[in-house]
C-alpha cells in the first residue's frame, strides 16, 4: 500500500515523525471527545433526533471558530506554534476533565446543560485551531516535494483517532457499565482524553521554539486582523490552484454533508424506534467505521493515481465517481448499500481533501500558510454547516428521499464539470506542484 511507503519514505524525518505522533496522541482524545459528546446528546432514548437538532450541534460546535477563525489566524503567523500547540492543549487537559465532571454528576438542569454546550464549545474550537496550527507547522517537517505524501499520512490520523475514541467511549460505558451509572460511565472517556491532551502537550514541548516556524514573524494588532484576512484572501486569489481547491472541496463537503444528515436520520428514525437506542448506535457505528476505512483507502489509492494521472485528473474522476456512488449505492435506504456507499463516498471525500491540502501547501507562502489553514478550517466547517441546515430544510424527518439523495449524484456531475471548465487552460504542472516525490526515488533531506 502506498500509504505505508509513504511512510517510510517520510520516516526519516525526526521532525516529522514527532509531529505525526504527536497527531495520533491529540486526535485521539479529541476522538473520546467527539463521540462521547455526540453519544450524549443525539442518543437520548427520551428524544428523537431531526435535522434540525443535528444541523444546532454542527452549528454550536463549528461556527464559533469559523466566525474567530481569522481573528485568531493571524496568532499562527505571528508566535511560536510549537508553543501554540503546548497551550492548546494544555487549555484542553481543562476542558475535557471540566466535561468529564459535567457528564459524571449526573445533573441534566437546563443551567448544567448550558454549561457543559459552553465548554463543548471550547474544546471543539481549541481542536480545529490546533490542526490548523500542526497543518501550517508540518512544511517544516519535510521537503517542498514530499508534501503529496505528507498530506496523505497526516490526514489519515483523524479518523483513525475518531475510531479509536469511538472505542474508548463504547467500551467504558459497556465495562463500566456492569458496575457504574451509564452516565458515569461516559463520563471516564473523558478522563482518558484529559491524559491524552496532556501527553501531546509534552511531546508538543519537545520541539524547539522555533523547529515548527513560522519562519518571519508578523507582528499584526487587532486593528490589522481583517487586513490580514484580506491580504491572505488575495494570496488565495493570487495562486488558482489552491484557490479552486478550496472551492471544489468546500462544494464537495456540502453535498456530501447533506447525505451524511440524511444518512443519520435514516438509521436513527427510519430502521428504528426512538427508545432503540443501543441497536441505532451500533448500526451508525458500523456505518462511521466504513467511512473511516473509506478515509484510510484514500491515503492508499489517492499517490498513486494522483502520481499516475495527475492532480488535476484525480479530481475530475473523484467527482465523476461521487456521482456514480451517490446514486448507487448511495440512493438505495438498505444497511448493506448505505454502508457501501460510506466507504465509497469516504473515499472520495479523503481524496479531495489529499489533493487540496497539498495544492494549499505547494502553492502558499509559509508567512500565509497559517491564515490560508484557518480559512480553509472556516470553508471546511461552515460548509458542513450549510449542508446540515439545507438538509433540515429539505430531508422528511426520517431521512428517507431518493429524489434528494439522486439530486446530489447530479450535483457531483456538474462540480466535475465546473472542474473541468476552470482548469481547462492551466497547465497540469501548476496542479502537481508538491507531488514529486511520488514520482522518483526518495531525495535526501535539505537539513
Amino acid at each position: 500500500m502506498h500509504v505505508f511507503s509513504s511512510v517510510a519514505r517520510l520516516w526519516r524525518h525526526e521532525a516529522f515523525r514527532r509531529l505525526l505522533l504527536l497527531r495520533i496522541v491529540t486526535q485521539t482524545a479529541d476522538g473520546c471527545v467527539q463521540v462521547g459528546l455526540a453519544s450524549y446528546v443525539l442518543f437520548s432514548p427520551y428524544q428523537q433526533p431531526s435535522a434540525t437538532a443535528i444541523a444546532a450541534v454542527l452549528a454550536l460546535t463549528l461556527l464559533p471558530f469559523s466566525i474567530l477563525g481569522p481573528f485568531v489566524s493571524t496568532i499562527l503567523d505571528r508566535w511560536s506554534r510549537r508553543q501554540i500547540l503546548v497551550i492548546t492543549d494544555s487549555m484542553r487537559v481543562v476542558f475535557a476533565l471540566a466535561i468529564g465532571a459535567i457528564v459524571g454528576s449526573g445533573d441534566r438542569s437546563a443551567p448544567m446543560q448550558y454549561t457543559l454546550a459552553g465548554v463543548a464549545l471550547l474544546a471543539l474550537s481549541a481542536n480545529r485551531f490546533l490542526l490548523a496550527a500542526i497543518s501550517a507547522a508540518m512544511a517544516h517537517t519535510v521537503n517542498p516535494d514530499e508534501y503529496l505524501s505528507a498530506n496523505t499520512v497526516m490526514p489519515l490520523v483523524g479518523p483513525v483517532g475518531a475510531v479509536i475514541g469511538g472505542g474508548v467511549v463504547f467500551g467504558s460505558r459497556f465495562i463500566l457499565g456492569k458496575w457504574l451509572p451509564t452516565y458515569q460511565a461516559d463520563a471516564f472517556a473523558f478522563l482518558l482524553a484529559g491524559i491524552g491532551f496532556a501527553t501531546s502537550a509534552f511531546l508538543a514541548s519537545r520541539f524547539s521554539r522555533t523547529a515548527l516556524g513560522p519562519d518571519h514573524r508578523h507582528h499584526h494588532t487587532a486593528a490589522d486582523v481583517l487586513r490580514g484576512l484580506k491580504a491572505a484572501m488575495g494570496h488565495i486569489a493570487h495562486h488558482r490552484p489552491a484557490a479552486i481547491g478550496l472551492s471544489m472541496i468546500g462544494i464537495q463537503r456540502v453535498l456530501w454533508g447533506i447525505a451524511m444528515v440524511g444518512t443519520i436520520l435514516t438509521y436513527r428514525n427510519h430502521f428504528h424506534t426512538i427508545s432503540d437506542v443501543n441497536a441505532a448506535m451500533a448500526d451508525i457505528s458500523i456505518w462511521a467505521l466504513a467511512t473511516g476505512i473509506g478515509f484510510f483507502a484514500a491515503s492508499a489509492v489517492t499517490p498513486p493515481m494522483a502520481s499516475r494521472f495527475g492532480v488535476r485528473r484525480w479530481m475530475i474522476v473523484l467527482a465523476l465517481a461521487s456521482a456514480v456512488f451517490q446514486a448507487f449505492p448511495g440512493s438505495v435506504f438498505q444497511r448493506v448499500t448505505l454502508v457501501a456507499a460510506s466507504f465509497l463516498l469516504g473515499l472520495a471525500s479523503q481524496s479531495f481533501k489529499i489533493c487540496t491540502d497539498t495544492l494549499v501547501q505547494a502553492h502558499i507562502e509559509d508567512s500565509y500558510k497559517g491564515r490560508v489553514f484557518v480559512v480553509y478550517d472556516m470553508i471546511f466547517n461552515a460548509a458542513l454547516v450549510l449542508a446540515a441546515v439545507i438538509a433540515a430544510l429539505v430531508l422528511p424527518a426520517d431521512g428517507v428521499s431518493v429524489p434528494i439523495f439522486l439530486g446530489l449524484a447530479v450535483a457531483y456531475l456538474f462540480l466535475a464539470l465546473g472542474f473541468i471548465l476552470v482548469t481547462r487552460r492551466m497547465g497540469a504542472a501548476m496542479f502537481d506542484r508538491g507531488t514529486e516525490s511520488t514520482r522518483g526515488p526518495a531525495v535526501e533531506p535539505v537539513s
